[in-house]
């Protein structure tokens, strides 16, 4: 974020409309917020501009596409300093839709995304185990997903 660029509470209320859906019309914010369309606009390339929107995505319930199995993977390197190397190797693999470097007892958490557990079986035998730094991994097959939000920016306390 630019230093010299700071949140109003129209910035915080047209991020809190958008987190929750995307694809919501600027006039319709506008009309929501008692301002321009104009406005809305302007605040939102300014927002671009200073790097706190990154893109936008579509939500999308992979189940119906089949893919049944979402899971969480904590990998465990040989060294810290392997990070970037397994993190360059973990990116060239599609079922990996996110990847974190993290304190505690795993050097990365993972979600990987699969269609079934022989599918999740071979992107971990044959793809992930054979990174070269990877010690070990542990792998965590969600059931449910109970919260999956954004979080709240108008009422949330922030710096």
């Amino acid at each position: 974020m630019h230093k010299d660029f700071e949140l109003d509470d129209l910035d915080k209320k047209i991020l809190s409309i958008l987190m929750v859906n995307a694809k919501r019309p600027y006039t319709d914010i506008a009309k929501e917020l008692y301002v321009s369309g104009g406005t809305i606009h302007v605040r939102m390339k300014k927002l671009e501009e200073a790097g706190i929107v990154k893109g936008y995505n579509l939500d999308v319930d992979y189940d119906k596409l089949g893919y049944d199995i979402n899971a969480f993977l904590g990998i465990y390197l040989d060294k810290s300093s392997l990070y970037e190397d397994v993190a360059v190797a973990l990116k060239a693999i599609p079922e990996i839709v996110e990847a974190y470097y993290t304190t505690g007892i795993y050097s990365i958490f993972a979600k990987i995304i699969c269609r079934d557990t022989n599918h999740l079986r071979s992107v971990l035998h044959d793809k992930i185990q054979k990174i070269q730094g990877i010690q070990r991994t542990e792998t965590f097959i969600s059931l449910d997903a109970s919260i999956n939000r954004p979080i709240d920016v108008v009422n949330t306390s922030a710096p």
